[in-house]
């Protein structure tokens, strides 16, 4: 299914400051919330479809990338499976918005708990040739992640008493006033480790290696960054784990550059093969493949391969390959090379008369220069 403009879900325009982005979101959230719309399933995707844009747009890289390249620059359909954002994603990432820990227990009487701690991201290079950022490639990779380990017992926080919260009562001139804050003692988790074994750490997590698989798009750029949902350390007592955020690295290809989304070739022939034409090898993302050249072709020229290049990443096909004519001259003759070479240029066909084609003397010069 194709995903909606982030803008456009939130109702803003794309010169939108922080500020209103913000604004919008919680209007959106408090009308669509599940406690207001019980057993309402379409608002609940509205729910869930405002937080993930509002991930998005809230956040300046992810914006840049997402003005930049659409769904796809941050982690769209082909990419960490584009996935929709759960109910244990939004309560614990955007409590700053309703000043509490829970974003709507102040708004609708619920919560009374903490969602748990997120875990932390973990930040990887891969390193990729022109022709798996041309075509997108799936690479398994090794990544040492927190994860919750075998045999570790939790027990409710003594400070917060399990709500994650402490509040506090202040007398003020107005009456007695309520603030809450996230417990010191378990971060917001509602517990802490009763019981861990040897090697554990105070969080109850172990490192451990995994074997990932991550599917990269085609079209992606040097330094651009992706991200992988839930793929990140897990977080203490069971929250949510963080994400794994890929910084692609492109490999200089020796003999092909990369312009875009287009591919740049060199291609150096004799005067003669231009002159009178000839086909040769060049090579491509996708293997070598042959190419006409007509006769008279001039240095400078530029010949076009359709769809040999690398494809968009938002989807809307693929460049080409450029190739770029030069016409080359040899620098060091031997001694009888000069003298057929003096030969020819004293030759009265040497310099071709206007409309002249004197098909014999470049058949020489094919034959001199291919000796």
């Amino acid at each position: 299914m194709t995903k909606r403009d982030y803008y456009e879900i939130l109702g803003v325009s794309k010169s939108a400051d922080g500020t209103e982005i913000k604004k919008a979101y919680r209007k959106i959230a408090l009308q669509y919330h599940p406690d207001k719309n019980p057993g309402d399933k379409e608002a609940e995707e509205k729910f869930k479809e405002a937080a993930e844009a509002y991930e998005v747009l809230s956040d300046a890289q992810k914006r840049q990338r997402y003005d930049q390249f659409g769904h796809q620059g941050v982690g769209g359909a082909g990419f960490g499976g584009g996935h929709t954002m759960n109910m244990e994603d939004i309560f614990s990432q955007f409590g700053d918005i309703f000043g509490g820990h829970n974003p709507f227990e102040s708004f609708f009487g619920g919560g009374g708990g903490s969602r748990g701690r997120r875990g932390s991201n973990l930040r990887i290079k891969i390193k990729l040739t022109l022709e798996e950022v041309a075509n997108g490639v799936e690479k398994k990779i090794k990544v040492k992640r927190l994860v919750a380990a075998d045999g570790v017992t939790f027990k409710s926080c003594p400070t917060c008493h399990g709500q994650g919260q402490v509040k506090k009562v202040m007398n003020t001139m107005l009456g007695q006033m309520v603030s809450a804050s996230t417990c010191p003692t378990c971060s917001g988790s509602g517990q802490v480790i009763d019981q861990r074994p040897h090697g554990v750490d105070s969080s109850g997590l172990v490192s451990k290696e995994e074997v990932i698989s991550i599917k990269i798009p085609g079209g992606v750029s040097d330094g651009m960054q992706l991200s992988m949902g839930g793929k990140g350390n897990e977080a203490p007592g069971g929250g949510m784990p963080g994400d794994l955020l890929i910084l692609v690295e492109e490999k200089e290809d020796e003999t092909l550059k990369r312009d875009g989304i287009n591919i740049v070739y060199d291609l150096y022939l004799n005067f003669v093969d231009a002159a009178l034409g000839t086909q040769v090898e060049v090579p491509t993302i996708d293997g070598a493949v042959k190419i006409k050249i007509e006769p008279g072709t001039q240095s400078g020229k530029i010949l076009r391969l359709r769809n040999k290049g690398i494809k968009d990443i938002n989807g809307y096909g693929r460049g080409d390959q450029l190739i770029h004519v030069n016409i080359w001259t040899p620098k060091n003759l031997s001694h009888s090379e000069k003298q057929t070479l003096e030969a020819l240029r004293e030759s009265e066909n040497f310099v071709p008369k206007p409309g002249k084609n004197d098909k014999g003397f470049f058949d020489k010069m094919r034959e001199f220069f291919n000796q």
